[in-house]
Parts: C-alpha cells; sequence; structure tokens
C-alpha cells in the first residue's frame, strides 16, 4: 500500500533547554529544525500542515491519532507542506476514508517534511506549556547529541524573524476572474480558504505580494482590502507596516486576519509582544464585545497586541477578546472602516462560529460604495 514503511526506524528531538525525546521515524528522512509549538485541534491536519503560518515550525499535535484518514486535494491552504516538522503520538501509514487522495505518509515524502511518531505528545505538551516557546532540532539520520546541539545552537529565534518574504507570492494574480466586489489580498502567507470565503461572497479577489506598495494597490481601484494570515515576528516588518498605515488612510474598508491583525495594530501605533506560548488550536473560545456572543475559534498565533498600547490609543476599539486569558482577539478603528482578528474566520480547519465576520466585510464594502455614490 502507498505510504507504507518499516515500523522500527529510529527518530530523535532535541529541544533547546536539553530535553530528548526518542521515538519512530515518519515521513522523509532527514534533519529539520525550527520553533516547536503544539496544536490542540482534534481534526484537520492537513489543512494545518499546509498553513503558511506554520512555516519554520515544529508541529506537536495534541491528539493521539495522525493520518489515520489520509489526505485529500481539496483540503490544503496552500501549495505544498509548510511545517518544518512534525511530532505525533500514533501515526498511520494507512488512509481509512474511501475517497481520499492518498497517505499521509507519502504526502510527507513527498514534501520532504521530516517527523517524529511513538513518543508521549502528552508530557511534552506539558513541557512546553510549563517552560514557553522554544526551538527544537528532529532527526532521522543523525543522532549525536553534540551535532545536534551545533544544528540547534544555529536556528534563529521567532523573536525578530520576518517570514512572509519565503512564502508570499512573487507576483500578483486574480484568485477568481468574476465577481462584483473588488478586493486586494495581500499575501504575508495566506490560506487559500480566505480567498474562497471572500470569493464565495461575490468578491473578485486579487493576490498581491507581501511587499507590494500601497501605491500598486490603490492603482487597481480595490473596493476593499484584506491583510492576510503569515509566519514570523511582525514587528520585524518595518516597511511593510508603513505601507499599511498608507492604506489605512485611504479610507477603504480593511479587514485583518492574524498577521494581518498585527501588522495593521503596528500601522496604528500599536505594540506586539510574544507570548510564552500562543494559541495554536480549532478550539479557542472568543467573546465579541460587540455583541456579547461568544465563538469557538481556529487560531495560530504566537504574537499579540499589549493591552497597554490599546489603552492609550483612543482611536482603537476592543471588539474581541479570548476568554482563556484575556488576550485581545479583535479590535477596530473609531474614525474608519478598518477591522481586524487576532485568528481564523475562514476556519480551515475549524468552526464556522466566524465566517460572520467576511459578511461583515462585504457589508462594509456596501456601505463605503453606497456612501461614495451619495
Amino acid at each position: 500500500m502507498q505510504g507504507l514503511r518499516r515500523l522500527d526506524l529510529p527518530a530523535i528531538l532535541l529541544l533547546e533547554d536539553g530535553t530528548i525525546f526518542k521515538g519512530k521515524a515518519l515521513g522523509a528522512q532527514g534533519t529539520t529544525y525550527g520553533e516547536i509549538a503544539f496544536n490542540t485541534g482534534m481534526y484537520g491536519y492537513q489543512e494545518i500542515f499546509t498553513d503558511p503560518s506554520y512555516h519554520k515550525q515544529m508541529l506537536v499535535m495534541a491528539t493521539a491519532h495522525i493520518g489515520n484518514y489520509g489526505v485529500h486535494d481539496d483540503e490544503v491552504e496552500s501549495s505544498n507542506v509548510k511545517v518544518a516538522g512534525i511530532v505525533v503520538r500514533n501515526f498511520s501509514t494507512v488512509a481509512s476514508r474511501v475517497d481520499s487522495s492518498g497517505t499521509l505518509q507519502a504526502d510527507l515524502e513527498k514534501n520532504g517534511t521530516v517527523g517524529i511518531s511513538d513518543i508521549d505528545t502528552r508530557a511534552l505538551v506539558r513541557h512546553i506549556r510549563n517552560n514557553g516557546a522554544m526551538n527544537a532540532v528532529l532527526s532521522t539520520q543523525e543522532f549525536d547529541i553534540k551535532k545536534l546541539r551545533t544544528i540547534l545552537d544555529s536556528v534563529p529565534s521567532m523573536d525578530g524573524l520576518e517570514l512572509s518574504s519565503e512564502v508570499s507570492v512573487t507576483e500578483s494574480f486574480d484568485f477568481n476572474m468574476t465577481g462584483g466586489h473588488k478586493v486586494a489580498l495581500i499575501d504575508f502567507g495566506f490560506k487559500r480558504s480566505i480567498a474562497t470565503c471572500l470569493s464565495d461572497r461575490g468578491c473578485l479577489v486579487r493576490v498581491f505580494p507581501w511587499n507590494v506598495s500601497a501605491e500598486e494597490v490603490l492603482e487597481w481601484s480595490p473596493d476593499g482590502i484584506m491583510l492576510s494570515n503569515g509566519p514570523g515576528d511582525p514587528s520585524a516588518m518595518k516597511s511593510v507596516i508603513t505601507e499599511v498605515g498608507k492604506l489605512v488612510e485611504s479610507e477603504l474598508p480593511i479587514f485583518g486576519i492574524c498577521l494581518g491583525h498585527q501588522l495593521l495594530s503596528l500601522s496604528q501605533g500599536l505594540e506586539t509582544k510574544k507570548m510564552f506560548n500562543g494559541h495554536r488550536g480549532v478550539n479557542h473560545p472568543v467573546k465579541n464585545l460587540i455583541t456579547g456572543k461568544c465563538e469557538i475559534t481556529s487560531q495560530n498565533h504566537g504574537f499579540v497586541v499589549s493591552h497597554e498600547s490599546v489603552k492609550n490609543n483612543s482611536n482603537v476599539e476592543v471588539t474581541h477578546i479570548h476568554l482563556n486569558d484575556d488576550t485581545i482577539a479583535g479590535i477596530r478603528l473609531v474614525n474608519k472602516p478598518v477591522f481586524c482578528v487576532q485568528y481564523h474566520p475562514e476556519a480551515s480547519a475549524g468552526p464556522h462560529d466566524s465566517r460572520y465576520l467576511f459578511d461583515d466585510f462585504v457589508e462594509l464594502i456596501n456601505e463605503f460604495k453606497y456612501a461614495s455614490v451619495k
């Protein structure tokens, strides 16, 4: 059967603090490294692994069984697997779903993604949760701890790292050729589901590279602007923050998601900070402070907008709060048609509680266009 492998090939995981986990190899053979993080989602591993926001991150899956339903061509968020490596408890080399496109093992091999299974992921998740984000190196070929430590010592911190340039498109393209409202989607590492959600609401979406100038975006005469998700530290993207600020001054409706939310916030004089662990999963509770309703959300971020900076900015209103730790999950500008959230309303994979935000964005465009006509 496609993707079958021997189950006794060794693998080793070395954390930055010296902690070692030994298990069995999965995916491609090799050595990989990056910031290690955990995702609490119980489903949607293919959408998670192909999310560009996970670029340069090694992902621990908190759910015990990974790979059991294989992969499917319709369940990808980008052109290939983006995680630096995967860490799981139980890994399936067969696909139970009848209409699957193949096994996860074969897909990881094709993408050159290295992984480790048969370790105590509960212990590892607790370790990361208690000790915070850190780098790690994973290998199925090198088992000398000193050599692995040398590799690990050269891995840069995610704090201060700009990564959108490594996952963004280099040239603009139209996601769909028909539609009413023209939406400029700036690609900092966008998930395809974001463009799909806009297209499903009758928008013609043009995707622009991460470093596009505000002038080039506005020359296209968009009706609205979407700032996408993406990897890395937003504070390292100084030139992008400047261009986002220019887009805000255009008075056009703007909607930011995750990294887009952070860049938009920075453009308004707010501050971001690295979180101890971050939020990654499809079960994060958020309260909408405008409606009073709560929603279960899909999240993937390691940086957050600081409460202190929001308190000192009278032009910013907090609209959403994460109920687990009271971190800011959404804001809007008081004097402009601009809002953003620190989670994934396209919800792939994840619950659809927050897709109303795309409806809100389209309605904001309608109101703006109507006001312009008047």
